[in-house]
């Protein structure tokens, strides 16, 4: 194992099995290529390295260069090629290909019939340059590549052009595995922190899973001192990774990056954005709703429905999609400036100022996907969804509501509230509250469940069916 590289066990087990796969000729073709996304800086091609040294097979690794010219990449291309100890490189010796098709072919020479991994690193910038890279990527596949044993694992940030190698008409279409590369889950963040359940969703809220984040936290590091380092240098993973996701998500800026600044400080609704981004008069709609198409099509913003039995498509709430992100939307995007300054500090006070009331809103996603990976079990063997429920005014709003299906149930499991506060447990008004909002949610009866996630734990003798704890949660990404 490389040093410093943690975690990501299911991931590599799933690359692991495609090799297998490969080395036992259980495949229609010898070969099998595998297209692996993910948002940048996720740690793709970290993990497809690390992949690599493990295998113990020889191994190329190629990356792209974005806004280089064709010629040039098929150079560097044939240079790695011949570099990587492929056992026919020899044969490729010389060799200067006029187009992929050729340089493909030249791949497939030094290949030979041992096996071996290749990886083509950000194919979506590969794609852009020479639109004849489709088409030629098809053709040596189809007619050298796949008859060899290799794995050929395509890697890429840009999600839809990714999605779209894989879509009926186009040169790829059917010829590829897809395997998605998230960032860490809270059971790694709590890992390598090494840190108590409770301060370890804490780190998760901060970090967003993002491993180069995650590494610069210390073992037993508490977030006071995380954020204090942290914020001491500009250069810090904490600061850099946010502005620098941004400028390669959305290099033009324009309204999406006022879009996600209005989403990340607070705005939940098509209303509220357009009117926090439009200037003197509301960003139109037309404008507007493309925008929020596309942030969602990037995986940087999600939009959640409410979860009830009955059809609800007019009272859509938007969110960012990764902590980390709403993180620092939230609080850090000015502290690059404080911090080459010196001061630091004032990032520090603004976010002592808001972080109780924040973390309260940025835990809920995180705790609804954690039931729903924890969900079902024997206690609800139907509950395969796990979301929540608001009106229009936001009044009442239940924080969790588990269902079979969403987000128009046929049947409402259980409804239930996130406490998520240092000392005080989840009580008896908090139950009274959650017992007057119960009717509110349509599939709800006088037998509905009710359940809490407490972060200090609920009062003694409360009616809850039941309550799920931070250790709970970390437990559920074991």
């Amino acid at each position: 194992m490389t040093a410093g590289f943690s975690g990501r066990e299911h991931e590599l087990r799933v690359l692991r099995e495609q090799l297998d796969l490969v080395l036992a000729g259980k495949l229609t073709t010898r070969g099998r290529a595998l297209l692996v996304t993910g948002r940048r800086r996720v740690g793709k091609s970290r993990l497809v390295q690390e992949f690599c040294d493990r295998s113990g097979l020889p191994y190329m690794v190629f990356q792209a260069s974005r806004g280089r010219s064709p010629a040039a990449e098929r150079e560097d291309f044939l240079a790695a090629v011949s570099c990587a100890g492929l056992p026919d490189a020899a044969l490729i010796s010389g060799n200067r290909p006029q187009d992929w098709n050729a340089a493909l072919r030249a791949l497939a020479t030094a290949a030979g019939d041992t096996p071996c991994v290749v990886v083509l690193d950000e194919v979506p910038w590969l794609v852009e340059q020479d639109p004849e890279f489709e088409g030629a990527l098809q053709t040596v596949w189809d007619r050298f590549l796949s008859a060899r044993p290799i794995l050929l694992i395509l890697v890429g940030s840009d999600l839809t052009t990714m999605e779209a190698l894989q879509e009926y008409g186009r040169p790829f279409f059917g010829r590829a595995g897809h395997t998605t590369v998230r960032p860490l889950h809270l059971g790694d963040v709590a890992a390598m922190t090494g840190l108590p359940a409770a301060d370890a969703v804490d780190a998760f809220l901060l970090t967003g899973g993002f491993p180069e984040i995650v590494r610069s936290w210390e073992p037993g590091m508490s977030r006071e001192e995380f954020l204090g380092l942290s914020l001491a240098s500009p250069l810090s993973p904490l600061l850099a990774a946010g502005q620098l996701t941004l400028l390669g998500e959305f290099p033009g800026g324009g309204h999406a990056r006022t879009v996600l600044e209005a989403i990340g400080t607070g705005e939940r609704t098509f209303a509220g954005i357009a009117a926090r981004t439009g200037g003197a008069a509301p960003l139109p709609a037309g404008t507007l709703a493309p925008i929020l198409t596309t942030l969602a099509a990037k995986q940087v913003v999600a939009a959640d429905l409410p979860l009830s039995t009955r059809q609800d498509t007019k009272n859509k709430r938007y969110r960012i999609a990764d902590p980390y992100l709403r993180f620092w939307l939230a609080f850090l995007h000015r502290a690059i400036a404080e911090s080459e300054r010196g001061r630091p500090d004032l990032a520090m006070r603004r976010i002592g100022r808001s972080w109780t009331s924040w973390r309260g809103r940025a835990v809920e996603p995180v705790i609804r996907e954690t039931l729903a990976r924890a969900l079902p079990d024997d206690d609800w063997p139907g509950t395969e969804e796990v979301g929540g429920w608001w009106n229009r005014q936001n009044n009442p709003e239940v924080d969790l509501v588990g269902a079979d299906r969403g987000p128009v149930a046929s049947e409402v499991h259980f409804v239930g509230s996130i406490k998520w506060l240092e000392n005080r447990p989840f009580d008896r008004h908090d139950h009274e509250e959650l017992v007057r909002s119960k009717p509110f949610v349509p599939g709800t009866g006088d037998r509905t469940p009710l359940v809490a996630v407490s972060r200090a734990g609920a009062e003694p003798g409360l009616p809850l069916d039941r309550v799920w704890s931070p250790e709970d949660l970390v437990a559920a990404w074991s």
